[in-house]
């Protein structure tokens, strides 16, 4: 039997084997939320980072949101709506201080983090209820925050991709907000993928199938696959994708999602939405963050500057 990390990149070998490989369940979730406000941040001198709290759309919740701005770029600044990652079960804005900072550094933009409520304490719509009210208060408070309410963006990484492919969805739906573009990293798109039987869990380090089905029933609130989903619940169970803004979908080979992702990139442009693809070979999940000095890294992180530059400034 060939070594769990034959199909991994040779540059991200050595940190597959450093990576946390964790089972995430309703047991051990507790602990790993009690940690994650532990981990460090870096701050970069040239990007003025500020928290913000603005009324949800029930008018009892608060969300936080953190905010990345350049200090020496005069307004209006293009503006993207980010959403961390974290399975929809924990995460919050700080964990992708790195990520936002780069494109703030490189682009000159705005990067609003919504810290959104999750599961399973909060199941869906909480998380994009929260999303949709960032959205909506980035667009109506434009002038207060510098930003081109013409060049607004939405991304995230993980289930944060999956909600911001839903949060376009539901912006198309109701046309109070038009996002022009969707920056989608290694997107958690599918429930029904917890049901596959066909696919290798061995190179899954950071995220498997059982995590991936913990995920989503806390999400759902139900059994994956179930036939009742709300709409905009899990984005790739949506029949239209026409109408929708041009996306950016990044993810590994080796990465749970990377069938679902190609799939959907392949949806949208079937129905004529412009998508650019960007497929690491023998990345897993999450690889950028454990192996940011690799030359396969910098050159998917220089793939999202490419697209966010090429649809901000045009």
């Amino acid at each position: 039997m060939k070594d769990k990390f034959s199909k991994i990149h040779p540059e991200l070998r050595r940190a597959a084997r450093w990576a946390p490989s964790i089972t995430f369940s309703s047991r051990n979730l507790w602990l790993v939320r009690l940690l994650m406000p532990l981990m460090p941040t870096r701050r970069i001198p040239e990007v003025l980072v500020e928290n913000m709290h603005i009324p949800g759309q029930d008018g009892r919740t608060r969300i936080r949101l953190r905010v990345y701005r350049p200090k020496s770029v005069a307004p209006p600044t293009p503006a993207l709506v980010w959403l961390h990652g974290g399975g929809y079960v924990m995460g919050r804005p700080e964990l992708d201080e790195v990520r936002c900072t780069q494109y703030v550094r490189e682009l000159g933009m705005t990067v609003v983090s919504v810290d959104y409520r999750c599961a399973p304490a909060y199941p869906f719509p909480a998380g994009l209820q929260d999303s949709y009210s960032a959205l909506k208060w980035v667009a109506s408070k434009y002038q207060e925050l510098g930003v081109d309410a013409e060049r607004i963006a939405v991304g995230g990484e993980s289930a944060g991709g999956g909600l911001a492919a839903s949060l376009v969805q539901l912006a198309h739906d109701r046309q109070e907000v038009k996002p022009i573009f969707q920056l989608l990293v290694y997107p958690m798109l599918d429930d029904r993928t917890a049901l596959r039987t066909d696919l290798d869990d061995r190179s899954n380090i950071t995220w498997n199938h059982m995590s991936n089905r913990f995920g989503w029933e806390s999400y759902l609130g139900k059994k994956c696959g179930a036939g009742d989903v709300p709409d905009y619940a899990v984005p790739a169970r949506r029949e239209d994708l026409s109408g929708l803004p041009p996306a950016w979908i990044g993810v590994g080979t080796v990465d749970l999602f990377h069938d679902e992702d190609m799939a959907y990139a392949q949806r949208l442009k079937a129905c004529g939405v412009e998508c650019e693809v960007c497929a690491v070979p023998g990345a897993f999940h999450g690889f950028d963050r454990f192996a940011p000095r690799a030359p396969v890294v910098r050159d998917f992180r220089k793939s999202q500057i490419s697209a966010l530059r090429g649809s901000l400034f045009p």
